[in-house]
């Protein structure tokens, strides 16, 4: 039975690609040097299909990527049990480390934090200047999950 329900409420490739575009955060996952998990909430872009973003290059998800590049990213939305959706990209860190790379992802991500808007001069030299501090992240997945809690209601209703 269980097998059944996991097939009813999974996302196609294309509702998957659909639900990414359409969220803005992501709950990020690596392991800590004691093996527990070091979890903290990121903006992110898909790029050419993976999940990317970027963050200080002294952080501890980078030290801990550097360390460790599996890494485990979430992407979830509803309040209510039948509203629940979400996909969790499972993989290896590849990290961008090149100013073009950073430079490339941060000002996408910073593009998409302001819906698209263009990031004008104070927004493009804010990127810039973030630039050397930062680290790119690019998910390489090797296992993605998904479930949509609405298809139950859709099924019941048939």
């Amino acid at each position: 039975m269980a097998s059944k329900s996991r097939a009813l409420v999974r996302m196609s490739e294309a509702e998957i690609e659909e639900f990414l575009a359409e969220h803005k955060k992501v709950q990020v996952a690596t392991v800590n040097p004691d093996g527990s998990p070091h979890l903290t909430t990121l903006f992110y872009v898909v790029d050419e299909g993976r999940i990317a973003f970027w963050t200080y290059g002294r952080s501890q998800k980078i030290k801990n990527l550097e360390r460790d590049p599996r890494i485990t990213c979430l992407v979830e939305s509803g309040d209510d049990y039948f509203e629940l959706r979400g996909v969790s990209v499972s993989g290896r860190a590849m990290l961008v480390t090149e100013e073009e790379g950073i430079r490339g992802i941060g000002t996408a991500v910073a593009s998409r934090m302001v819906d698209g808007a263009d990031l004008g001069d104070l927004g493009r030299g804010e990127v810039e200047r973030q630039v050397r501090k930062r680290v790119g992240v690019v998910v390489v997945p090797t296992r993605t999950a998904s479930w949509d809690h609405r298809k139950m209601l859709a099924e019941a209703g048939s």
